[in-house]
C-alpha cells in the first residue's frame, strides 16, 4: 500500500459485483473503437469484417475479392458485398481517488461505489478482445498512478492492485485535479474508445472544457457518486463539518430550518452546473448513491 493514499475508515467494499448483472450489460454505447485486433464492437464506415452492409452492383476498382457469387449468379451482373468493420475497444477508466471519496452515511463509501464501478467496466472492456487502461487521479502526484491498455487477466489484476491502495488522506495537499487529469488523459489515449470518469464531480477545476475535447474524439461517459448526506442536512444540532479536501472545519447549526434550506438550495444549484457542463460537453451521465442497489443502476444506465 502507497503511504500517499489510505484505506478509509468505514470502507464496506462495493459488495458483489458478479452474477446475471453484470453478464447482461453491454458496453454498445461506446460507437467508435480503436485498436487493430478484430473484436465484435462496430467501427465507423465501412470495411473488413462479419456484419453485412450492403450488396451493390460492382464498379471499376472495387476489391474483387468481395464478389458475391450467389448474388451475381442471381442478378446476372458481378455484385460486391460491403461489411461493417469490427474492431477491438479501448476502455479507459479515470478514477477519483481524492480524499471527499472517503465519505458515506449510507450503507457504502462512496468509493466503495467507485471501487464497484471500475470493476465492472473494467471486466467488461476486456471481452472481446477488449483492452482497459485506469488513469487514478486526486491524490498526490506522487501517487498519481496511469496503467497502459492491457486485455485479459494482465489488466484485470494490474487494476485490482491499484484499487487495494486506499484514496487521499483528509486534507492532502497538492493534488491533481480533474482538469488536468482529463488533460493527461487526451494526451495518452490516442486511438478512439470509450473513457469512463468515476467521480462525485466535486472538483471545483474548469473541466468542461477538457471533456468536451476528450468527447469529440471518443465516448465519454461520468459516472457520478453521491451519497444523500451531501444533498440535504439531519436536524442533529450544532455539529462541526470537517472539508476532506481541505482539512478546515466548520460549525454548523443544522437544528436551523434557514441553514438546512440553504444548504439543500446551494447543493441543487451545484448538481444543476455539473449536470448542464457534462450536456455541453457532450458527455453522458449516471448518477450513482452509496445506498441501494448501485449495480441494478449501473446496469439499467448502460443498458
Amino acid at each position: 500500500m502507497s503511504d500517499l493514499l489510505i484505506d478509509p475508515p468505514g470502507r464496506q467494499g462495493p459488495g458483489r459485483v458478479g452474477g446475471p448483472v453484470v453478464g447482461a450489460l453491454d458496453l454498445a454505447l461506446a460507437r467508435r473503437s480503436g485498436g487493430v485486433l478484430p473484436g465484435e464492437h462496430r467501427a465507423v464506415g465501412l470495411g473488413s469484417g462479419t456484419e453485412l452492409s450492403q450488396l451493390r452492383p460492382y464498379v471499376e476498382g472495387d476489391d474483387v475479392r468481395h464478389l458475391d457469387p450467389a448474388a451475381s449468379a442471381r442478378t446476372g451482373e458481378p455484385h460486391v458485398r460491403l461489411h461493417v468493420p469490427e474492431r477491438a475497444l479501448t476502455t479507459w477508466i479515470a478514477l477519483d481517488v481524492s480524499a471527499s471519496m472517503a465519505f458515506g452515511t449510507a450503507d457504502r463509501l462512496k468509493s466503495d461505489v467507485a471501487e464497484g464501478v471500475t470493476r465492472v467496466v473494467s471486466q467488461l472492456g476486456v471481452r472481446r478482445g477488449g483492452r482497459v487502461a485506469l488513469v487514478r487521479w486526486g491524490a498526490d502526484p506522487k501517487a498519481t498512478r496511469v496503467l497502459p491498455p492491457r486485455g485479459g487477466r494482465p489488466a484485470i489484476g494490474a487494476i485490482d492492485r491499484a484499487l487495494r491502495e486506499g484514496v487521499a488522506p483528509d486534507g492532502a495537499t497538492g493534488a491533481e485535479d480533474l482538469a488536468t487529469a482529463l488533460g493527461r488523459l487526451h494526451r495518452v489515449a490516442r486511438r478512439p474508445g470509450l473513457v469512463v470518469v468515476v467521480s462525485d464531480l466535486r472538483d471545483p477545476s474548469a473541466w468542461e472544457r477538457p471533456m468536451a475535447i476528450l468527447a469529440r474524439q471518443h465516448r465519454v461517459l461520468a459516472v457520478e457518486v453521491a451519497d444523500r448526506r451531501e444533498s440535504a442536512l439531519p436536524d442533529a444540532g450544532l455539529v462541526v463539518m470537517i472539508d476532506p479536501e481541505t482539512g478546515e472545519d466548520v460549525e454548523v447549526d443544522t437544528g436551523s430550518p434557514r441553514v438546512r434550506e440553504a444548504f439543500a438550495a446551494a447543493e441543487a444549484e451545484r448538481q444543476a452546473t455539473v449536470h448542464a457542463a457534462l450536456r455541453r460537453a457532450r458527455a453522458g451521465h449516471v448518477r450513482l448513491d452509496t445506498d441501494g442497489d448501485w449495480l441494478r443502476e449501473l446496469g439499467r444506465a448502460l443498458r
